[in-house]
């Protein structure tokens, strides 16, 4: 399809139907179809986000739909020169899902969203009710889901009873589009509850996808190819389409001629190959690609810019990074550097071992995104090096730079910080701990961060997290009974003989006075008998600390002595 002047430039819309009814600019990717028409019965085609795959699977589900004349959407699109494949046009009912929305923090929250998500399904294609094809007991159990009152494992066979009730109905097998798979399988390794959600997800896709009689065709996107083992085992009829695969190379993102066309058409006010520093670099098996999502909004904003950054979170990349090694760091830092680096990278993606072994941070990466493949050799075995790794283009550098890197150090840096004040802690030095604890309290945290009410909250959280490195060698124990009394934070050797600490918090209004409540503390852990649980413990070195805090002025003191800092 030629480019029109006249053709309105849209940012984020990925309904096919709108985008061709109301004459806004389309990139034809048409011919996608010809690729899923003519393969296996179900294609999963994983890509990093932003790179057009709701609008391709949009444009399927009006390709194949049979409850309405999609038609004229494909007249001037290059599939419509596919005489065989336009036979299937307008011929099957699909069934579409996105579980896109589906990253809750919680488990019972993702399963709620889950539930709701295919009693909505149901819901747009209750018209089957109708029929007397549908027996009463199959529409009761349909209803049950519909209404959001079946059980777990009927939400898990949902997909592939679907099919079935549609097939009655039309007498056609019905083709099912799922966008975005994996999104609630990112959500539950962030959140610790990976193993039940991948359960879920297996249970769903390959009850409707593996020997299902009512499936014609079936298309999957997704960022990750979560590893056959979990997700799709035992699926023999399943093609992956990665950026490492030469089908459909092309059908994802934009290519350079795409990219010109485009600047042509609207002549912003940078070139071609301003462009392609800033956006280009991405290698789908030999094709150079674009991230449509930043192409579309530098020449809608007529500004070159970092717009990918904030179309997601980067949380996962940064934890996997917070945990690397040396090794990864020293590898990051020449990658950002602008150098490359040999690794072994593989399409299928299992999540527990991300934090294990040390090449699958790398296929991360690459599928996520964040980073080019070139020289890819298939057949490698996995301690030898199959691709050469790089940084893309500007706009990922700035994000490495600006929101990954720097997030990574602070965290180290914090980490250390906390491990010297800890050990300075353990070890006697409660002079030098006191010095230290008072500045970095003082330059680390602003007034907004500690909260007029609720320092004494505040400063508790950081003391616990300050002391969780001691966990190995110390009981850390927080608001218990002891005595006569709740202490606040109480560290237990699990060696008797070394020492015992006690921490003690008081938060004080503007006008209240530091000394005073510091005394007051003192006579509080001895009439309280704070240190009972420790003495009964056989641990006789023991110190207490009490913190007073006003505002972000912070004071320690060693309640074992009438030294004041």
């Amino acid at each position: 399809m030629q480019p029109n002047p006249k053709k309105k430039l849209t940012i984020g819309v990925s309904d096919f139907k709108k985008l061709i009814t109301n004459d806004m600019y389309f990139v034809d990717k048409s011919l996608f179809i010809k690729d899923v028409v003519d393969d296996m019965e179900v294609l999963l085609y994983p890509r990093p986000r932003r790179f057009g795959k709701t609008l391709n699977l949009s444009m399927l589900k009006y390709f194949y739909d049979c409850t309405e004349d999609n038609s004229e959407l494909f007249i001037n699109l290059a599939i419509s020169k596919e005489e065989d494949i336009m036979k299937k046009q307008g011929k099957y009912p699909v069934i579409y899902l996105t579980f896109k929305d589906i990253k809750d923090e919680s488990e019972r929250e993702t399963f709620a969203s889950i539930y709701n998500l295919i009693s909505k399904l149901y819901n747009e294609t209750d018209y089957v009710l109708n029929s007397d094809l549908i027996s009463n007991i199959e529409k009761k159990y349909y209803h049950s889901i519909q209404h959001g009152i079946a059980s777990h494992t009927s939400y898990k066979l949902s997909l592939e009873y679907l099919c079935k009730i549609l097939f009655k109905y039309h007498k056609t097998n019905p083709v099912v589009l799922i966008d975005e798979y994996d999104t609630p399988i990112h959500a539950g390794y962030t959140n610790n509850y990976y193993k039940p959600i991948v359960g879920f997800m297996r249970d769903f896709l390959s009850g409707g996808l593996k020997d299902n009689k009512y499936l014609e065709k079936a298309v999957l996107t997704g960022i990750l190819r979560v590893s056959q083992e979990s997700i799709f085992t035992g699926l023999n009829n399943i093609s992956v389409y990665s950026i490492l695969s030469e089908t459909s190379a092309d059908k994802f993102g934009f290519t350079d001629d795409e990219v010109e066309k485009l600047l042509q058409n609207y002549e912003p006010s940078f070139t071609f190959d301003d462009v392609k520093k800033q956006y280009n670099g991405y290698n789908f098996s030999g094709i150079d690609i674009y991230n449509p999502w930043s192409i579309l909004n530098a020449i809608k904003n007529n500004k070159l810019g970092h717009y990918w950054l904030n179309t997601s979170s980067n949380e996962l990349i940064k934890s996997m990074c917070e945990k690397a090694d040396d090794e990864v760091k020293n590898d990051l830092q020449v990658l950002t550097t602008g150098g490359r680096i040999g690794k072994h990278i593989k399409e299928e993606t299992v999540f527990l071992n991300l934090t294990t072994d040390k090449n699958a941070i790398w296929s991360f990466f690459i599928f996520c995104g964040y980073l080019r493949y070139d020289n890819y050799v298939l057949g490698k075995r996995q301690y030898e090096v199959n691709a050469e790794l790089s940084v893309p283009n500007e706009e990922i550098a700035y994000i490495f730079d600006n929101d990954i890197i720097p997030y990574w150090f602070i965290k180290k840096a914090q980490e250390d910080i906390y491990v010297n004040l800890a050990n300075l802690l353990i070890n006697g030095d409660i002079e030098i701990f006191k010095k230290e604890f008072t500045e970095f309290c003082l330059t680390s945290f602003s007034y907004f961060d500690v909260g007029e009410k609720t320092s004494e909250n505040f400063y508790h959280a950081f003391v616990l997290g300050m002391v969780s490195c001691l966990k190995s060698i110390y009981q850390i124990r927080s608001n218990r009974e002891s005595g006569f009394g709740r202490y606040d934070i109480i560290l237990i050797p699990n060696d008797i003989s070394k020492r015992g600490i006690i921490f003690e918090f008081k938060n004080l209004d503007i006008d209240e006075d530091i000394p005073r409540a510091i005394e007051y503390a003192k006579r509080q852990v001895d009439e309280k008998k704070y240190d009972q649980e420790l003495k009964a413990r056989g641990v006789s070195d023991i110190v207490h600390l009490v913190a007073v805090f006003k505002g972000k002025e912070v004071v320690v003191a060693e309640l074992a002595s009438d030294h004041i800092m």
